[in-house]
């Protein structure tokens, strides 16, 4: 959830998708969409306790103990006090759309920053040649330095030779579109 640090709380807000809201496999791609939004409403409505079509800070923080995570009461009004949209001090369904997609998209940082982890390996800050041959060689695929170093010049946007994470990043946002 997008938060500037001064109303970052102790615990983040962790939305779990359960298997059985993940949106059915479909040959088109607008049924998907529908079959996602209505998950979606389905799980709102489970969240909104007292069905007024909105969601409390207080029922917020019991979804989230339901969830297994501990927030307290301020922790909560913070939540909605940052994706509350027209200022009632609820969010609406829109709101909740928008807590669940920032939660997707920080579960995507946090991917991207633990997979620059596991390549950069010299501590250098960057994915240099020798240090994807040696990953991708751990994980099974034995590719040469000079083959890594192709690879890597495909997203290299500087011309340094190797990867930063803002290079990395692009190069693993744009092999998911």
């Amino acid at each position: 959830m997008p938060q500037s640090s001064a109303h970052k709380s102790k615990h983040e807000i962790k939305i779990v998708k359960s298997p059985s809201l993940s949106s059915s496999s479909s040959s088109s791609s607008s049924s998907s969409s529908c079959s996602k939004s209505l998950d979606m409403q389905r799980v709102f409505n489970y969240f909104d306790e007292n069905g007024d079509g909105k969601i409390s800070p207080s029922e917020l923080r019991r979804c989230m103990q339901m969830l297994g995570q501990e927030m307290s009461d301020e922790e909560a009004e913070t939540a909605v006090k940052v994706i509350d949209s027209d200022g009632d001090g609820q969010l609406g369904f829109n709101d909740f759309v928008k807590l669940v997609e920032a939660e997707d998209e920080e579960d995507k940082g946090r991917d991207i920053k633990e997979a620059f982890k596991v390549y950069e390996m010299d501590g250098e800050g960057c994915i240099t040649p020798t240090s994807l041959s040696r990953t991708l060689g751990r994980l099974g695929e034995d590719r040469s330095v000079e083959d890594c170093s192709q690879m890597i010049r495909r997203f290299d946007l500087n011309g340094d030779g190797v990867l930063s994470f803002d290079e990395f990043q692009t190069m693993m946002l744009a092999s998911r579109s």
